[in-house]
This record gives structure tokens, sequence and C-alpha cells, in this order.
């Protein structure tokens, strides 16, 4: 079972309000209770309304509960902007409630084997990178619908791109560029471009640097 798998299962068992030991749901899960005592520690910092200690037993109290939702990637990067924007207003009540929702939605998301990513809308420090990224997104946006190259700096190197398409992943946005600098196709973290102009000349489709080229890499098959 999936480790999301597991701590909805969890959540599902927890809201009926009574004590569960952590013997008992180890044993149904098939897990060790160490790892019993972990997921509780993970939902209880997720915001989830965990009560309860090792070797007592543990239950949830939760004011509200919804449904499982199937959400679209453009629902899920719709809640992802709401979630960096509620972040950067300095509101703290709200600041709050979007962390713990945060939490929330990434104990349930799928995983991937890479490095354990940011909380689901957060960047490392609070949203600065994220509401950075989003300030972006605009004249991203702007520039692929009109075509328009960009300059931009990330990670110390200037580019000049043609924009071709912003894709998500659950929690951050890339876009797809063909670098003129380089003559190469980028994918670049929005998050982490430093600054961006947007340049006078515009492109055409030509050989070699288009979106359907682009993917044409990523999928060789015939």
């Amino acid at each position: 079972m999936r480790r999301s798998d597991r701590l909805y299962a969890l959540m599902q068992r927890l809201r009926d309000g009574q004590l569960h030991t952590a013997e008992a749901m180890a044993q149904d899960l098939k897990v060790s209770v160490r790892t019993i005592y972990r997921d509780m520690e993970t939902l209880a910092e997720s915001g989830v309304p965990v009560e309860g200690t090792r070797g007592y037993g543990y239950t949830v109290r939760a004011a509200v509960t919804l449904p499982p939702l199937n959400l679209t990637e453009k629902e899920l990067e719709a809640l992802h902007l709401a979630l960096a924007t509620l972040g950067a207003s300095g509101l703290d009540d709200f600041s709050a409630a979007a962390r713990s929702l945060s939490g929330k939605i990434d104990a349930v998301l799928p995983e991937d084997s890479g490095p354990a990513p940011a909380p689901f809308g957060f960047a490392t420090d609070a949203f600065a990178e994220a509401a950075r990224g989003f300030t972006h997104m605009p004249a991203i946006r702007s520039a692929i619908r009109a075509r328009q190259k960009l300059r931009i700096t990330s990670a110390g190197q200037d580019h000049i791109i043609r924009p071709l398409h912003i894709d998500y992943w659950g929690r951050v946005w890339t876009c797809v560029a063909y670098a003129e600098t380089t003559g190469a196709f980028l994918s670049l973290r929005i998050d982490r471009i430093d600054s961006l102009a947007v340049l006078p000349g515009l492109f055409v489709d030509e050989p070699g640097k288009t979106l359907a080229d682009w993917r044409a890499l990523q999928d060789p098959r015939p």
C-alpha cells in the first residue's frame, strides 16, 4: 500500500471517534508499529486533529470531513495558487489555515521516488519562492499566447527563450521553452526564475523548435 493510501485509510479509521491502538492499526495495515507512530506524527503536522499518545491510543475529532475528491490538473493548480496567495497575504489566521490545508493535501498526493518536496502550495521559506513564481505566471502565459520571446535569468544563467507550454507537477510549475542561446529545449522551474523581461521579437514555428518536437523527444516511440 502506498503511503498516501495508508494515511487516508488511517484518517478514515480514526474519524469514528473511538480510540485505536497503534498495534491494532499496524496489524490491519501490515506495517510496523513504528510506521504507525510516524504516520500519526505526519497527520498531526499536517493539521489533522489527532488526539492520543503512544501506548494509549489515537482518535480524530474533526469539525468537518469532506468526501474524497477527484481533481483535474487545472483544479489542483487553482488550489495551489489560492494557497500561495493566502500564504503571501500576511494575514496570520489565513496563513496558518493555508499551511494546515497544505499539509492535508500533501498527505494524500501521489508520491514519487525523488527527494521529499516542500509542502503542497508552500516553498521552503513559507511562500517566498511560490509567491515569486506566481508573479511570473501572467507574463509567461501571455508570451505563450502572443508567441513573444522572453529573456530570463535562472540559476545564474541568462537565456533568450521561446516559451511553449506550462506544466504543473502537483507542487511546482515548469515552463517548457526553446532556448535560442543554447539551441536546445529547457524545462524551467518558474519559481527558480530570478528575472524575466519580455522582448520585442516574436517567433514562428520552425522545425525542431516547437512543442510537438519537444514532446516527440520525451516519447520517441515511432
